[in-house]
């Protein structure tokens, strides 16, 4: 079986980490843990603006902030009872994470996508969207969202 299981660190994607951790695979199961890091953009309005923005500094914070992302959750992956048959890899990638979580689970030939749910009200995902249903409607494969126990009741995800 081939999981990937991606995260950003928020209290749902912990809550998805804990699910794998806790699950029994079969052996030769292999988990890909991934994090997408959007590439930070500020519009300038003025030219002048631009000496006091540095885009490679918040890119680099970005990409620094995934990778303890995902190499904490392998970590508890690893200590953790279900999982330890689970070859385990991580991978940090740059992009929309809606369209890059799809596309590396198709690299990867994923069986199964595991997300977390971040329990935001009807409002709020049409203003941001949900990654987690952008995932579930377009996957070519099973999608697991795990919802935060801390997300709102009652709330459809």
């Amino acid at each position: 079986m081939r999981i990937l299981l991606a995260t950003d660190g928020s209290e749902s994607s912990a809550a998805a980490v804990r699910e794998i951790a806790r699950r029994p695979f079969p052996a030769g199961s292999e988990l890909k843990v991934i994090s997408v890091y959007e590439s930070p953009f500020m519009p300038m309005a003025e030219p002048w603006m631009a000496a006091e923005f540095n885009h490679g500094e918040l890119e680099k914070a970005e990409r620094e902030r995934a990778h303890k992302v995902v190499e904490t959750a392998a970590a508890e992956l690893r200590a953790g009872g279900g999982s330890c048959q689970l070859k385990i890899t991580t991978e940090v990638l740059a992009g929309a994470p809606k369209q890059v979580i799809l596309d590396e689970a198709e690299r990867f030939k994923a069986n199964l996508i595991v997300v977390g749910s971040h329990g935001r009200g009807r409002l709020e995902r049409f203003l941001l969207g949900s990654i987690s249903q952008a995932v579930a409607a377009h996957a070519k494969c099973s999608v697991e969202i795990v919802r935060s126990p801390n997300a709102q009741a009652g709330e459809v995800q």
